[in-house]
Order: structure tokens, then C-alpha cells, then sequence
């Protein structure tokens, strides 16, 4: 066989993965470590090794915490959570959401939902003075349905991040009573932290029919895989006025940029839009009832270790608010994807 011939077979073969969609390989239970203390957990980003940077969405300052996670090899079940240490600035606590790592520049981005900003800290939690030029769309977010993820990956050279909830351009939010649908736009930045592309997102219909104490239906996190293709978490949190019966619905979709119209900016989302497709890995409910407290607010996602049969492990990290009444826990999960 011709040398040329040989080559467009392996560059076929490296499209056909590229293009391929994720498998679910494994789910392994949520587990809750002493090894940290209650917080307000609301992103996740793989840094180095067994060492994984955290943001809180109340903490006192500006900063990340740095958990050591260690993961089973061969099942991809966490076995260990340690906490080694804030790293923060001077600058009072913001509604700092979600987390990503850059490891050619050896810092990390956190995104700010009260403000809809991304700005770059050092490991050491110090400011660099560097922001993503967030487009003036997302200023049109309401207070807590902002820039609630945010996801980078090295082999596209891509930081990504959407709004959790509609923006008031777009139409309304999605309540435990209206059965909207949120509109969402997904926005991708180079390395040079200019704005990419836009795209529309659509989420599913919402499961609540009845009025709430706390709700929140939005998306909490995306993950930028290594194949350019992203997962998208969408939760549905609903806590009725006993608290008994609360629920979290969360489901994980894999998207394909590549294959999706891009939108313009300027353009409210409608009934009409060139919504992405979207394809279901996994779904999972957790529940407050008089004999499972496993409810898990999930907003935190990241990619962890390759197992040794060359699989991947996803984390993700739930916000207890704290251990809010002492029910709630600090909960982490994996699901092993191919």
C-alpha cells in the first residue's frame, strides 16, 4: 500500500474519533469525605496530578481551594477528598462559579456571576489583571442566571462558558410553574481571551408543575472535551415549602460545536433559532424524603484521570450551602465515559 494512502487512512481513522460520540462506560454512587469542610462548592478544574482546583460561591475573598482527589485506576470511584488550602487575594468574596486551568500559562480563570466576568488568578489566588472580553449580551443577565461554568481545554486551545438561565434579551426563565424552556447561549474564547463563537442552546421542559420554596433550572456547568465536543449539565433544583420532596434532577448532554450553526449576538434566541443538538449521556436524581437525604445540588464538572483501560473520568462536585440544616453534604461523583 502506497506511504500516501497509509496516511489518509490514519487521518480518516483520527476524524471518525474526533467526530465520535462520548459512550457512558460507568456511574459510581456520590460520596461525601470529611476530609473538607461544608461549603458552597460550585466548580471544579483538573490542575495537576491528584490536585484539582475549587471555587466557592461564598467565600470571604477572591479565591480557589486546592482539593487533593484521589481516584480509584481501574473503577473510576473516588476514594479520598483533602483539602490543602485556600489560595486567595485581598479582594471581599464575589460570586465566584466556575473554574478552569491553563496549563501553558500555569494559571487559572474563575468566572464571577454577580458581575459576569472571567478573570485569570496565579496558583497563588493573585489577580493577574487579565479578563475575558465578555460579550455586552451577558449583561443581560438577572442576579444568579449568569456566567454559572466555565471549561478549557488545551487540545482546542478553547475556554467555554454559558448564562445558567435566559437572558432577559431572550424571553423569560423557566419557572417550577410555566414549563419554559430556557434559552442559553454557549460562548467560546481563544488563548487570547477574544470571544469565538455563539451558540443557541435550548434546555429540556422542566419536571416541577408546582410552586416553590427554592428553585433554580439552569445549566450549572459545561466540560470542553479533548475532541472538541463539550458536556453540558443541566439541573433542575426544586425545594417545596416542608423541604420534604425536594429534588434535584440533572442530566449530563454532549454537544458538537462543529456541527452547530453559530448565532449572532445581536439577535435575541426565539422559538426559531438554530438550537445545538444534543445528545443524552446520563441522567440522575437525588431527593430529600423522610429516609433519603441524598439530595446533591450539582454545579461543579471536570475531567479527572485516564483509567487503565484508557477510559475517562468525570467529577463532579454538589454545593451543600454550607451543610445547610445539617442535611445536606458536600456530595462527589464520577462517571467513567469513553
Amino acid at each position: 500500500m502506497r506511504k500516501s494512502s497509509l496516511i489518509l487512512i490514519q487521518i480518516l481513522m483520527i476524524a471518525q474519533m474526533m467526530s465520535a460520540q462520548s459512550e457512558l462506560l460507568r456511574v459510581n454512587r456520590q460520596r461525601h469525605f470529611s476530609g473538607i469542610l461544608p461549603g458552597n462548592y460550585s466548580g471544579i478544574a483538573h490542575i495537576r496530578g491528584d490536585e484539582y482546583a475549587v471555587v466557592s460561591d461564598k467565600s470571604f475573598s477572591n479565591g480557589f481551594f486546592v482539593f487533593k482527589i484521589a481516584v480509584d485506576s481501574i473503577t473510576g470511584d473516588i476514594l479520598s477528598v483533602r483539602d490543602n488550602g485556600f489560595h486567595c487575594n485581598d479582594m471581599s468574596g464575589g460570586d465566584l462559579e466556575g473554574i478552569a486551568y491553563n496549563p501553558v500559562t500555569n494559571t487559572v480563570f474563575i468566572s464571577g456571576e454577580a458581575d459576569n466576568s472571567v478573570a485569570e488568578y496565579t496558583l497563588q489566588g493573585d489577580t493577574t489583571g487579565r479578563q475575558m472580553a465578555v460579550p455586552d449580551v451577558f449583561r443581560h443577565a438577572t442576579g444568579n442566571a449568569g456566567l454559572e461554568s466555565l471549561s478549557y481545554n488545551v487540545h482546542t486551545g478553547l475556554y467555554w462558558t454559558m448564562n445558567e438561565s435566559t437572558l432577559i434579551c431572550d424571553g423569560l426563565q423557566a419557572t417550577s410553574v410555566n414549563r419554559l424552556r430556557n434559552r442559553l447561549r454557549l460562548q467560546s474564547f481563544g488563548e487570547d481571551l477574544l470571544p469565538r463563537n455563539q451558540y443557541a442552546y435550548l434546555m429540556d421542559e422542566p419536571v416541577a408543575d408546582k410552586t416553590a420554596r427554592n428553585y433554580a433550572m439552569g445549566v450549572s456547568e459545561v466540560l470542553a472535551l479533548d475532541n472538541g465536543r463539550l458536556l453540558v449539565l443541566e439541573r433542575e433544583l426544586y425545594v417545596p415549602k416542608q423541604k420534604i420532596g425536594a429534588f434535584v434532577n440533572c442530566k449530563i448532554y454532549e454537544v458538537n460545536p462543529s456541527e452547530a450553526q453559530p448565532i449572532s449576538i445581536s439577535e435575541p434566541l426565539t422559538a426559531s433559532s438554530p438550537y445545538m443538538d444534543k445528545h443524552l449521556i446520563y441522567s440522575w436524581r437525588t431527593n430529600i424524603t423522610l429516609l433519603d437525604h441524598s439530595f446533591a445540588n450539582c454545579e461543579g464538572m471536570c475531567l479527572g484521570p485516564f483509567l487503565k483501560d484508557g477510559s475517562r473520568v468525570v467529577i463532579l462536585i454538589s454545593d451543600s450551602q454550607n451543610g445547610y440544616g445539617g442535611i445536606l453534604k458536600d456530595w462527589f461523583k464520577t462517571i467513567v465515559i469513553k
